[in-house]
């Protein structure tokens, strides 16, 4: 005599079938929010650096003693900004005086700095086809000391 079949039996053993379609979903889900949180912390460290070499550019162009040369110093200041991000070459600084001289008293300098934080793990070949940057600026209005001595 053989068994009765039943709708159960003719049903396929699906035990570990949860922890397969956890994995594949979790794997599915985990690596856009991975990459989504690695760019963006990208684009924090970019807000950061343009931040800093903004203001600290326009510290050391403003505070700049005779006979030295204020735009070097100033790019020196963004320079080591940027360095402390990891942004050396991709940033950028722009000075813009209100008059001329410069360093007159009560001058008033901006400064402008900006990089373009690249996407991380995008490949080169795609680099070339699309877009894979993301442009974060600053600026800093710096005033010249009221009663600075003119050189």
């Amino acid at each position: 005599m053989t068994p009765p079949t039943t709708p159960r039996a003719h049903r396929r053993d699906e035990r570990g079938s949860a922890v397969v379609e956890f994995v594949t979903l979790g794997v599915l889900l985990l690596v856009p929010l991975v990459y989504l949180v690695m760019a963006l912390a990208r684009v924090q460290a970019g807000a950061f650096a343009v931040s800093q070499a903004a203001r600290e550019s326009g510290r050391a162009f403003v505070t700049t003693d005779a006979g030295q040369d204020a735009t070097a110093r100033a790019r020196a200041a963004a320079a080591v900004a940027f360095a402390d991000h990891r942004f050396e070459e991709v940033g950028t600084l722009e000075l813009v005086c209100d008059g001329t001289p410069c360093l007159r008293p009560d001058g008033r300098v901006r400064t402008t700095a900006t990089v373009r934080v690249p996407l991380p793990l995008v490949p080169a070949f795609v680099r070339d086809a699309v877009p894979a940057s993301i442009p974060v600026s600053a600026s800093q209005v710096s005033t010249v000391d009221r009663f600075r001595v003119l050189p």
